[in-house]
């Protein structure tokens, strides 16, 4: 059974610093690309960050500089670490899996085959 899991949300300060996980497993090989999304209350649901298997990397320009992505392939795990965050970063964060290489449109929901259930982050004195 496939599945994601995300961990790592909370409550932090602005400026502060949080490390999100999203841990994959029953994909029978490594998953091609996982990606961050985001939604706020009111909000459509937004891309945030996305790694590849082939090393590349995609952010939005509202994280730019701020967060940064990465994979452990031998742990299944992919981190988003949230670094200087902002009152704006609240949200509920997804980890999505795109299993099979191909061409896709990494901040379009719907690329996607398979959801985390989601963490929230609220940043907030």
């Amino acid at each position: 059974q496939v599945q994601l899991v995300e961990s790592g949300g909370g409550l932090v300060q602005p400026g502060g610093s949080l490390r999100l996980s999203c841990a994959a497993s029953g994909f029978t090989s490594d998953v091609y690309a996982i990606t961050w999304f985001r939604q706020a209350p009111g909000k459509e649901r937004e891309g945030v960050l996305c790694i590849t298997s082939d090393g590349n990397t995609y952010e939005a320009e509202s994280v730019k500089g701020r967060f940064t992505i990465s994979r452990d392939n031998a742990k299944h795990t992919v981190y988003l670490q949230m670094n200087r965050v902002e009152p704006e970063d609240t949200a509920v964060y997804y980890c999505a899996a795109l299993p099979n290489k191909r061409r896709f449109f990494w901040g379009i929901a719907v690329e996607y085959d398979y959801w985390g259930q989601g963490t929230q982050v609220t940043v907030s004195l």
